[in-house]
């Protein structure tokens, strides 16, 4: 007599398998989505500061060369709404060239009482300024020149600084 048993179902080895799988997915994604996200918010920033910049150029062409407060900035940012879209705040640093500046970014919010250093929701603008050669370095610039800074998450362990210059 030949019988054949059949059953159905699953090893304990396959599910095993099915949710070691499983679980290896769940954590590249983990992993990758604070990377990704630390991204999104330094390309918000970097857009950010290209619109003040053209807010500062902006208010120059229309008041004589003359360089804007942070409030006329404001004015000219998002149709007169004075916001940016990743809620950063604009400071002005200096309002005239007095030397040449080493910036330094620090990944913490607040206020910084050093014009130096760069927090994670500050735009700060040194008219007479333009960037250096290197990311952290602004030199003498043209009266109606300004470089406009934001500190990016990306990078070395003390955050990076982007400069753009109007």
């Amino acid at each position: 007599m030949n019988t054949k048993q059949t059953t159905k179902g699953f090893t304990i080895i396959e599910v095993v398998l099915v949710l070691a799988i499983a679980g290896l997915i769940f954590l590249m994604v983990f992993v990758a989505l604070p990377a990704l996200q630390r991204g999104q918010r330094d390309s918000a920033r970097k857009n950010d500061v290209g619109t003040v910049a053209s807010a500062i150029t902006s208010y120059q062409a229309n008041n004589k060369g003359k360089n804007p407060s942070a409030a006329q900035i404001g004015e000219y940012i998002n149709n007169g709404s004075g916001t940016l879209d990743s809620g950063l705040a604009v400071s002005i640093q200096r309002t005239t060239y007095d030397a040449n500046r080493t910036i330094s970014a620090a990944l913490d919010k607040g206020t910084a009482s050093d014009a130096n250093t760069l927090y994670q929701d500050q735009i700060k603008v040194f008219f007479g300024f333009k960037c250096g050669t290197t990311s952290t370095s602004i030199i003498r610039g043209s009266v109606k020149q300004a470089a406009v800074l934001v500190a990016l998450e990306a990078g070395p362990a003390g955050g990076t600084v982007y400069c753009q210059t109007t």
